[in-house]
């Protein structure tokens, strides 16, 4: 890190973020506001402050008032009441994921809710501890073509195939609480849950962008300051 003469408080490099997951996270961030950002806009951006402005400047909507995340939580309920049965009264930011995606329906009606959506809230992941007895065979496998190729390509194929299921059929919710998932959406998918689409509300861009590089690169949000540097 560098320090700010100004203030004497620490800057944060987002160099030291692996290439492959920021890209991801820019990815996510042209899907969510349905923007696109081309090496030209991304060359004389420096810091994160820069890279926000060069966002908002790139969302050409108009203006609108209303918080998205509330507005993303009502979409989420109406969904839900239009797939499932489920008491109204129950449907609260706090309501937990579990009560209302029993895990032996999880999948079926995920599924449905994302349907009725119109698009993936990408909600369900495997277990850990699946994902890293796959991964380990992967590892072990790949170190094994050199001694012994003939059992080592059976392991790679098991430890693909494993992990391709695994992420296919996992039921494992990260987030806990109706509110919680109101909030990822909101930032993944920010456009499809405006309840206006033709309005932005540009107060909010920098917000979500932010929750965006948090959550993804598994930041402190005290460290993601406008003065964080890329380069």
């Amino acid at each position: 890190m560098k320090v700010n003469s100004k203030n004497n408080n620490p800057v944060f490099n987002l160099n030291t973020v692996d290439p492959e997951d920021m890209d991801d996270v820019l990815r996510k961030i042209q899907n969510s506001f349905d923007i696109r950002l081309v090496n030209e806009d991304l060359r004389e951006v420096k810091t994160f402050g820069s890279l926000c402005d060069t966002i908002v400047e790139k969302v050409k909507h108009k203006n609108g008032d209303g918080c998205t995340t509330q507005q993303a939580f009502y979409k989420l309920r109406n969904a839900i009441n239009a797939t499932i049965t489920a008491d109204k009264e129950l449907i609260k930011p706090q309501t937990r994921l579990s009560d209302i995606f029993p895990r032996d329906t999880r999948l079926q009606v995920i599924a449905e809710i994302e349907k009725e959506m119109g698009f993936k809230m990408n909600l369900l992941k495997p277990k850990g501890s699946v994902v890293f007895a796959f991964s380990l065979i992967l590892g072990v496998s790949i170190i094994g073509l050199f001694f012994y190729p003939a059992i080592s390509g059976v392991g790679l194929i098991i430890a693909a195939a494993g992990l391709i299921l695994a992420g296919k059929f996992g039921k494992e919710m990260p987030v806990k609480t109706l509110g919680d998932l109101a909030e990822k959406i909101a930032r993944e998918h920010y456009r499809n849950c405006r309840r206006t689409a033709s309005t932005v509300n540009r107060t909010e861009v920098n917000e979500k962008v932010k929750a965006l590089f948090v959550h993804d690169l598994y930041l402190e949000p005290s460290v993601l300051t406008r003065d964080s540097k890329f380069n």
